[in-house]
């Protein structure tokens, strides 16, 4: 089984630098493709309430036989859920429906001030409670900037999970979260179709022999950042995880760092 490297967090944790993650993914769907994810190696899912999609998740998880200690489960509190009682009630119904006691790392899944102001701050307050209560390992935060990570109060998030990829390399948000000592997580880490067709990554996969896609993902390895593509293709689950046998060179990553079109911070 391939051995998938790990990174440190704040708290003295460890999470695994690649996982699957789950977005879009539903029913029958949702169910195969996490079975699938296993089989191959995965053992870090990324989920969330709003994906809807966790009790076919526990399906797979309980017919994995895969022991929970093997397992690095994430899920995040919808920001419609962000009151303290509301939240208590989606992990409660989170860990029902995954078939576990804990998970190893919940975050806040927005800020979303627009529509809820500072309501993430007392989230964040109740996630370091159901922390104390041994309900979930780590605590961690996603779609939040700098300025968000700042108001909170107590504990400091051990990620910060963004999207992120080659069009969008955020190094900005990146510095000031290594600055902070939050690990990185990236979603749709693979971008849009215009990331896998840019001419600079399609050379790197044709001198390296590999796809598109392990190349942008060997690209985040490389970064010290975390990756989480979700797919359900059989196939594409496997190669997305078989990138540990290559190195990127330094010019190579240097050329994917070109293709980043974010807005500086």
């Amino acid at each position: 089984m391939t051995q998938i490297p790990q990174l440190r967090l704040s708290d003295g944790q460890h999470i695994p630098q690649i996982g699957f993650g789950t977005w879009a993914l539903n029913g029958e769907v949702a169910t195969q493709a996490v079975t699938r994810a296993l089989e191959v190696g995965y053992r870090h899912l990324d989920m969330a309430t709003l994906y809807d999609n966790e009790a076919d998740i526990g399906r797979a998880l309980a017919a994995s036989g895969i022991s929970r200690d093997e397992l690095y489960l994430t899920s995040k509190v919808r920001h419609d859920d962000m009151a303290p009682d509301v939240a208590r009630r989606a992990l409660e119904t989170t860990l029902a429906d995954l078939g576990v006691d804990r998970l190893d790392l919940y975050l806040i899944h927005s800020p979303s001030v627009n529509r809820h102001g500072d309501a993430y701050i007392r989230c964040w307050e109740a996630l370091q409670q159901f922390q104390a209560e041994g309900l979930v390992t780590s605590i961690g935060v996603s779609n939040f900037s700098d300025d968000h990570i700042a108001a909170l109060r107590g504990a400091t998030p051990v990620v910060n999970q963004i999207e992120l990829h080659p069009t969008l390399g955020q190094p900005g948000l990146r510095a000031q979260m290594h600055a902070r000592k939050i690990v990185v997580v990236s979603y749709s880490p693979l971008g849009q179709a215009d990331d896998l067709t840019d001419q600079v990554v399609q050379e790197i996969a044709e001198a390296s022999g590999r796809t598109p896609a392990q190349v942008v993902l060997r690209w985040h390895i490389q970064h010290g950042l975390v990756a989480i593509p979700r797919s359900s293709h059989p196939q594409r689950i496997a190669e997305n995880l078989d990138i540990f046998d290559f190195e990127l060179s330094d010019e190579q990553m240097e050329l994917i760092d070109s293709m980043d079109e974010s807005e500086p911070s």
